[in-house]
């Protein structure tokens, strides 16, 4: 599982050159008076309404306008409120951003939560593929692990749309085995389906990151796919590297649902992937370049930085992004070497 990850970190640098260009959009539109913010299932949850309260109340001063949120329970609902300009700005993921962007090119990324060290080098997260502790010897290989024994297990995705639930690890998987003369042929359309013959005996597509880790931890699922920055909250480190495999994550005691009856279950690390950033994006079809700059401007602001409501503490079960992260501005070339290792044209 080398191919895609190097393909990824050896231009993650050259990437964070081509950010920060200026963002195209109209600049006569008819806005609507309240700004519609669309959220998918991850980030829909009750444990994360404080953050998207303090996140509507940036947007709202920033612009003089109401902010409501758009809570869904499908990826693909969240990203047609975004489409149609029902909503005005979202939160997807990169993958469903650029797949949005290629349909519309008014579909623009504003910001982007840095990495740790304040830039866009490291502005990353990672997806990964997880097995309940116990279950790592399967695919143990020398001083690592192999995805070999993947073959006729039950795996739980997130959704079709899902950067790092799905068209990443898909991607990882197709890249290792159509080395194989069995699976040469190998798509990820393949893994959208399980059963007789198929590469997976079954597959579930969870809804949510946090349901997919649900999926694995209850036995539903063998294997499943999970981003680290959406169950953070839920889990902590027990052994191991952070998100390198082999790394092991036990419940937290006080998790709250869909994990309270979960508390010290645990779960390996077998394959992690790194991926940029997700993007706080807009409709640029229905907001004028004008508050897109003012939104902009607001979210990359220290005051914006140092709110511990949006920015919350390593180790609080709310909010979506964590300190000593800050938002920074991108456009959309910046996301050029996810497409070129998805085989996304750009």
């Amino acid at each position: 599982m080398k191919k895609v990850p190097l393909l990824l970190v050896g231009i993650f640098l050259l990437s964070s050159l081509l950010a920060g260009c200026a963002t195209t959009a109209s600049t006569s539109v008819k806005e609507p008076d309240t700004i519609t913010i669309a959220w998918t299932p991850n980030n829909a949850s009750d444990n994360q309404q404080q953050f998207r309260a303090e996140f509507d109340k940036v947007i709202a001063d920033a612009t003089g306008k109401k902010v409501q949120d758009k809570l869904t329970t499908d990826y693909n609902i969240a990203m047609a409120a975004l489409d149609s300009g029902d909503a005005q700005l979202g939160y997807f993921g990169p993958f469903e951003y650029m797949t949005e962007h290629a349909k519309d090119p008014k579909i623009v990324p504003l910001v982007v939560a840095s990495g740790p060290s304040g830039t866009l080098s490291d502005a990353l997260y990672h997806s990964r593929l997880l097995v309940r502790k116990g279950d790592e010897g399967q695919y143990q290989s020398g001083n690592g692990y192999a995805l070999d024994n993947l073959v006729g297990k039950k795996i739980s995705f997130v959704s079709t749309s899902s950067t790092s639930g799905f068209n990443v690890p898909a991607t990882a998987i197709v890249g290792y085995f159509s080395k194989q003369d069995k699976w040469k042929s190998l798509t990820k359309d393949d893994l959208m389906q399980g059963g007789n013959g198929k590469f997976f005996s079954q597959v579930i597509f969870a809804g949510s990151h946090q349901l997919s880790l649900y999926s694995l931890l209850t036995g539903k699922a063998d294997v499943a796919a999970v981003d680290d920055i959406d169950v953070a909250g839920y889990v902590q480190l027990a052994q191991g590297t952070d998100e390198a495999p082999g790394a092991v994550y036990t419940v937290r005691q006080d998790a709250a649902d869909p994990f309270t009856k979960l508390g010290g279950a645990q779960f390996v690390v077998i394959d992690s992937i790194p991926v940029l950033n997700t993007p706080i994006e807009a409709n640029s079809n229905v907001l004028s370049q004008e508050t897109l700059d003012k939104i902009t401007q607001a979210l990359t602001s220290n005051q914006v930085t140092n709110d511990p409501l949006i920015f919350a503490p390593q180790s609080s079960q709310y909010g979506i992004f964590t300190q000593p992260d800050r938002f920074l501005k991108v456009d959309d070339a910046w996301y050029n070497p996810l497409r070129q290792a998805l085989g996304m044209a750009s």
